[in-house]
């Protein structure tokens, strides 16, 4: 699979290079003193939320990195110089937690962000650290403080406002591909899609949300069944699901409103969060219904289903119906972006009286 989405790696921040014990040696200087640097930092190890990368491939057969330690103290006050740090680029959405504890310790949200996983050691003390007026000529020094070392689980979760779910062969490719910018992969089988898309959607100048497509679910996928288990945690970042419904299937036998319920009580045991977040239906492929027969068959399917939230009909092959789809979805993306924006706290010495 071209997507990697989990690595493991072991990382080493540099040790703190050892201090130095030095006199100075003058000609018709009696009492030189003490003169030994310290040892130089350790290098640290960053991680960078890189917007160019979308995989965690790279880390999958490079598990191991260290940074370099610093070097040691020298004589005449000279300091060792640090280590030298290294830089990691991940990609945007990655979370870094302890491989042994499943602690989660850092999450590359924002696109630059720059964050110490690793702290490289302090240098130890040469012995003019240690001159005074009673001790004229010290002979200790310390040794270079140990970087941290660390075993760490990189998790990704694509950052997308809009997630697709539902059966394999519903025709989620083909809806990403009608509404972004996003090419996946299209066929006439299932399990077409290995690996999530995503796709910028346009809806205006200045007006655009981000949509995931994720491998197509079937039941028992909380559980490990297919390939969809391994990328619902894609999903949860997400503000809105788009339950996407075949309503043409090859096999007349199909029980849609079966399969429907399916997913929908998977979501529900991988994660109840998850079930809970904003789900629309859409119902595609009427393209392939009689027009004659499109309101029963819709109207039949919605009252099986008992659902009561928003139901769009389309189609993504002529793109029928995808324009009011994907203007209802941005308001909505929209408004909650706002509620989530964090109030501008403003200092009571600073406010003004409305009167």
């Amino acid at each position: 699979m071209k997507f990697v989405d989990e690595a493991y790696i072991d990382i080493s921040a540099g040790d703190g290079g050892a201090g130095c014990v030095s006199f100075r040696h003058e000609k018709y200087k009696e009492f030189g003193g003490p003169n030994g640097g310290d040892g130089g930092r350790g290098g640290h190890v960053f991680a960078v939320a890189d917007p160019n990368l979308n995989t965690l491939v790279d880390y999958r057969f490079s598990r191991r990195h260290d940074a370099k330690r610093g070097e040691h103290g020298m004589g005449s006050d000279m300091f060792g110089a640090a280590g030298d740090d290294i830089v990691l680029k991940m990609p945007v959405g990655t979370i870094i937690s302890d491989a042994e504890t499943g602690e989660v310790l850092f999450e590359l949200i924002t696109p630059g962000e720059v964050i110490t996983i690793a702290k490289g050691g302090d240098g130890g003390f040469g012995n003019m650290r240690f001159k005074s007026a009673i001790n004229r000529a010290p002979r200790q020094k310390t040794p270079g403080w140990p970087g941290e070392k660390r075993h760490l689980k990189l998790e990704l979760k694509v950052l997308a406002d809009v997630g697709l779910l539902g059966m394999p062969n519903a025709g989620k490719s083909t809806l990403i591909s009608a509404i972004s910018n996003a090419r996946p992969r299209i066929a006439d089988y299932p399990f077409t899609t290995l690996h999530p898309n995503l796709g910028v959607v346009r809806v205006g100048p200045e007006q655009s949300f981000v949509v995931a497509d994720l491998p197509g679910l079937i039941e028992g996928a909380s559980e490990g069944a297919g390939l969809g288990h391994l990328f619902l945690r894609h999903l949860q970042r997400t503000r809105l699901l788009l339950h996407v419904i075949d309503m043409a299937p090859f096999d007349e036998g199909v029980d849609t409103v079966a399969q429907a319920k399916a997913i929908v009580n998977e979501l529900k045991k991988y994660d109840p969060a998850l079930y809970a977040k904003p789900r629309w239906l859409v119902l595609n492929k009427l393209d392939m219904v009689p027009v004659e027969e499109r309101a029963a068959l819709v109207k039949d399917f919605v009252k099986r289903l008992k659902f009561k939230g928003p139901v769009f009909e389309i189609s993504a092959l002529t793109r029928e119906g995808c324009e009011s789809l994907i203007k209802t979805v941005y308001q909505h993306v929209k408004a909650q972006q706002k509620a989530e924006q964090t109030p501008e706290v403003i200092d009571p010495r600073f406010a003004v009286d409305p009167e």
